[in-house]
C-alpha cells in the first residue's frame, strides 16, 4: 500500500473551502483517496457514471439538502455539468447556517481548465487540486524502485503489478479503455483508430517539437483535426505541451512547443516496451527518461511555477526552465541518461542567455556534486525534494 502525500493537501483544502475539485486521469487513485477521506468523517459517495446515482440527483437540491451534515463525494462530475448551479445554491445556503467548509469533494477525469468552464458558478467557493500518477517521492527509495516507476509509470495498478508482464497488460487495457470510452465521451465522433495512431506517433516522438502539418499528413487528416485531437489528449491529462521560454535575449528562439506523453508507462505500452532491457535498446530511451524526469519535477514544483524549455535557432538549449518567482528566481535544468553526464556547448550557451539563479543536471545516479561553477549534478529524487520544500 502506498501513502499518497496528496491526501493531506485535499484534507487541508476541505478545511478551507466548501467544495474541493480533485482532478486527475482515470485510474490514478482519486476514488481510493476519496474513500480514505470518507472513513474519517460522515460521508455520502455518488458515482455519476451510475444511472442509479444520477437518478438520485433528479432534484439535487432536495436530495443533497438531506445530507447537509455529510461530506458529499461526487465522482466523475463531468457527466453532470449542470449540477454546479445547484451546488452553488446549496453552498450559499449552508454558509448562512454556519456550514462553510468541507461540503463537497468533486472528482473529475478531465483537465482543470475544462472543468472550470462548467464550474464558473462556484467561483470563490471551490478549490482545485491536481492529482497525478505516483511520483518519485511516493515510490520506494532504491534504484530498482526508480527504474520500476520509469518503466511502468505511475498509475498505481501498473506500478504495483506482480511483474512487468502484468503491468504491461494493465496499461494496454487502460489505453483501450480511454480509446473506446473516454475519447468518444469527450471527443464526440473522433475515430478511435486515428487517435490511437496519433498517440503512438507522439510516443515515438516523445519530447519532440510539435509539427502539426507533418502529423496531419501522416494521419491523412487536417491540421485543425490534429490540434483538436492533441487538445483532447491534453484535456484528459494524458499529454503535455511544454511551451518554449520567451524572453528578450536578443536571440532567434524556437516557437513550437514540445509534446510529451505525461506517463512514461504509457509511452512504453504504446511502443510495446515491456521490460528495461527492451527499453534500453530502443531509440526512445533518452526521450522517455527526459519526459519522466520533467513530469516528476513538475509534480514537485510549487503550484504557481511557470515551466518551459529553452532553444534557439543557433543551438542553445535547456530541457526545462522553471520560473519560481520571488527570491528563488529561475532554475535551469538539463536531463541526462548517463552516469557521467557531459553537457554540450548548447547547454553552456543557454546558461549564458538565461542567467539562471541555479542550474542542475539531473542524472540516474545517486551522488550530488558540482560539475563546474554554478552547475550541480543531482539525482531526480533529491531535486524533487528540494522543489517540494519551496513555499
Amino acid at each position: 500500500m502506498i501513502t499518497r502525500h496528496i491526501t493531506s493537501i485535499v484534507q487541508q483544502a476541505l478545511n478551507r473551502q466548501a467544495a474541493v475539485a480533485l482532478i486527475g486521469p482515470r485510474q490514478v487513485g482519486k476514488t481510493t483517496l476519496a474513500y480514505e477521506l470518507a472513513d474519517t468523517r460522515p460521508s455520502l459517495y455518488l458515482d455519476l457514471e451510475s444511472p442509479a446515482d444520477r437518478n438520485k440527483l433528479s432534484d439535487p437540491e432536495l436530495f443533497l439538502g438531506q445530507h447537509e451534515d455529510k461530506l458529499v463525494i461526487l465522482d466523475e462530475i463531468h457527466r453532470v455539468p449542470e449540477l454546479f448551479q445547484s451546488l452553488r445554491g446549496l453552498i450559499d445556503k449552508g454558509r448562512r447556517i454556519g456550514k462553510r467548509t468541507g461540503r463537497f469533494l468533486i472528482l473529475g477525469s478531465a483537465s482543470i481548465d475544462l472543468l472550470r468552464q462548467s464550474s464558473e458558478t462556484l467561483a470563490g467557493r471551490i478549490e482545485y487540486v491536481d492529482m497525478g500518477p505516483l511520483d518519485i517521492q511516493e515510490a520506494g527509495e532504491s534504484n530498482a524502485d526508480l527504474n520500476r516507476l520509469w518503466l511502468r509509470g505511475g498509475f498505481p495498478d501498473s506500478y504495483l503489478a506482480a511483474n512487468d508482464r502484468d503491468s504491461l497488460i494493465l496499461r494496454e487495457a487502460f489505453i483501450r479503455t480511454y480509446l473506446e470510452r473516454d475519447v468518444p465521451q469527450f471527443g464526440f465522433r473522433i475515430p478511435t483508430e486515428t487517435v490511437e495512431r496519433l498517440w503512438t506517433m507522439l510516443a515515438h516522438q516523445q519530447g519532440g517539437l510539435l509539427n502539426v502539418s507533418q502529423l496531419a499528413a501522416s494521419l491523412g487528416v487536417s491540421s485543425h483535426s490534429v490540434n483538436h485531437y492533441i487538445g483532447l489528449l491534453m484535456d484528459l491529462l494524458l499529454v503535455r505541451r511544454l511551451q518554449p521560454y520567451h524572453a528578450n535575449v536578443g536571440k532567434r528562439l524556437v516557437k513550437s512547443p514540445r509534446v510529451y506523453i505525461r506517463d512514461s508507462g504509457l509511452v512504453h505500452a504504446l511502443l510495446r516496451l515491456g521490460d528495461l532491457n527492451t527499453l534500453a535498446g530502443h531509440p526512445v530511451v533518452g526521450a522517455s527518461w527526459e519526459g519522466f524526469v520533467i513530469e516528476n519535477l513538475l509534480a514537485a514544483a510549487p503550484r504557481r511555477t511557470q515551466a518551459s524549455f529553452y532553444r534557439t535557432a543557433a543551438g542553445a538549449e535547456m530541457d526545462l526552465v522553471l520560473e519560481l518567482g520571488g527570491e528563488h528566481g529561475l532554475w535551469a535544468i538539463e536531463v541526462k541518461r548517463s552516469l557521467a553526464p557531459a553537457p554540450s556547448k548548447g547547454f553552456h550557451h543557454a546558461r549564458e542567455d538565461l542567467q539562471p539563479a541555479r542550474t542542475f543536471i539531473v542524472y540516474p545516479g545517486q551522488d550530488r556534486y558540482p560539475l563546474s561553477a554554478g552547475v550541480e549534478v543531482i539525482s531526480l529524487r533529491e531535486l524533487a525534494g528540494e522543489l517540494t520544500k519551496l513555499p
